[in-house]
């Protein structure tokens, strides 16, 4: 360890039907409102959830209009999820049955070009009012809880494509009054705020950066906070981590010295974590045995590169799936399935663990529900780990039989999962 710190089932048809119906009646179900769920954390504290499943052992499980690399949301115990349909872009609605209770369809789709990406990158997101969705080929909308369409509009139209080596990765957010986008790639990038009600855009400003080729490209998502009594936008890409105030996207507090070396072909794919004050940031290529994870102090205002880098680890990263916060502790799955819990006050290592070794990577984002931590490789195999304690235990390896790359969502005792061809619903019982 290298840190370097800084001063500054299936089961009787009778009893499956009973579950679902006790589980579609239960309206318990708690909302995970955006991809990476409450506080941006990837997890959700308590509960039991389930351990051996597969494809051909879960709940429910329902064919999808489309291959997508989205994650699903769930509201008021409704499930939604953006995918293609027919060619065109879609967000669909599910009951907590897995039944499609209404499908919005919008334009033509841009299918994406990576062999693990889609069109519908992207997640929607809720504030209990209306979803907000983006697809790869410029369609922003608002869409009404019972599907109907709000408003609509294309940012590629309006602001040029993207220059994207690969599909765009960036989900919307919402603050108090705005929806936000944000593109980040080589030529002009931007974030942008727009009226919830009415999606008039209410500010746009520009966020460029020289950089080495492709280090401009971004593929994170902004997190929302609070910054010096303010309600801000934390954005991460182009080596540089920015806050900017949310009600008018002015930039109030800045931290570069990410690649200092100049090393290029390293764009930002990992959604940073907060803990306290402190963020942890990916950066690097993990993928090629050049990582980089940094702690830095969301304190102060104006260039604070100088002062709030407090430690660097250059042993230990990620360069696709984001991670997860669990108890205060950062937790990475790296992605050939290493697995890391971090003290992110100090950068030091826990503890560590590790899934079996194999030709194929971790895409998706992982999830911790209760004290277990899932994690699904883009094979479709999805590990279930214990981590209660300072220890790493593996727990199950489940074939869910086709690719996973969207991340895992918890539902009160069970998990959506959504695969190229299905969402799944598992369950221990």
């Amino acid at each position: 360890m290298r840190i370097k710190t800084y001063a500054t089932l299936p089961a009787l048809a009778g009893l499956v039907v009973a579950s679902l119906l006790s589980y579609a009646a239960a309206g318990d179900v708690p909302d995970w409102r955006s991809w990476r769920g409450p506080l941006d954390r990837g997890s959700v504290a308590g509960g039991d959830y389930p351990v051996a499943f597969g494809a051909e052992k879960y709940l429910w499980r329902t064919e999808l209009p489309g291959r997508g690399c989205s994650t699903p949301i769930i509201l008021n115990d409704k499930i939604y999820l953006t995918s293609p349909a027919d060619g065109n872009d879609a967000l669909v609605g599910y009951d907590l049955a897995g039944k499609e209770i209404f499908r919005t369809v919008f334009g033509a789709e841009n299918p994406g070009k990576h062999r693990n990406g889609s069109g519908s990158n992207a997640s929607p997101v809720t504030d209990g009012q209306a979803v907000f969705v983006y697809f790869k080929s410029g369609t922003f909308a608002a869409v009404e809880t019972d599907g109907r369409v709000r408003w609509k509009t294309n940012l590629v139209e309006r602001f040029g494509p993207d220059t994207l080596f690969w599909d765009h990765g960036t989900s919307p957010v919402l603050t108090e009054k705005h929806v936000v986008m944000a593109r980040m790639h080589q030529g002009e990038s931007w974030l942008a705020a727009f009226d919830k009600a009415t999606g008039e855009i209410a500010w746009k400003v520009p966020r460029n950066y020289t950089t080495p080729v492709e280090c401009d490209h971004g593929y994170s998502t902004p997190l929302v906070i609070h910054h010096a009594g303010k309600e801000s936008l934390l954005v991460w890409g182009a080596e540089h981590l920015t806050i900017h105030d949310a009600a008018d996207g002015q930039v109030v507090w800045s931290c570069g010295g990410f690649n200092p070396e100049g090393n290029k072909l390293w764009p930002a794919i990992v959604t940073p974590v907060i803990v306290g004050d402190m963020a942890v940031v990916a950066y690097g290529r993990n993928d090629r045995g050049v990582p980089r994870l940094y702690g830095i102090r969301l304190t102060g205002s104006g260039d604070v590169t100088a002062t709030n880098h407090v430690w660097k680890r250059e042993d230990v990263g990620t360069f696709v799936p984001s991670p997860v916060v669990y108890e205060d502790r950062v937790i990475l799955v790296r992605d050939r399935g290493e697995v890391a819990c971090l003290d992110p006050a100090t950068g030091k290592t826990i503890w560590e663990g590790a899934f079996p070794k194999h030709r194929t990577n971790f895409y998706a984002s992982p999830l911790v529900a209760g004290d277990k931590l899932y994690a699904p490789r883009e094979d479709g195999a999805v590990f279930v780990a214990k981590i209660s304690g300072d220890k790493f235990e593996q727990l199950a390896e489940n074939d869910m039989g086709e690719s996973i790359i969207g991340s895992p969502v918890p539902a009160a005792g069970r998990v959506l999962l959504r695969g190229e061809t299905h969402l799944f619903c598992v369950s221990g019982k």
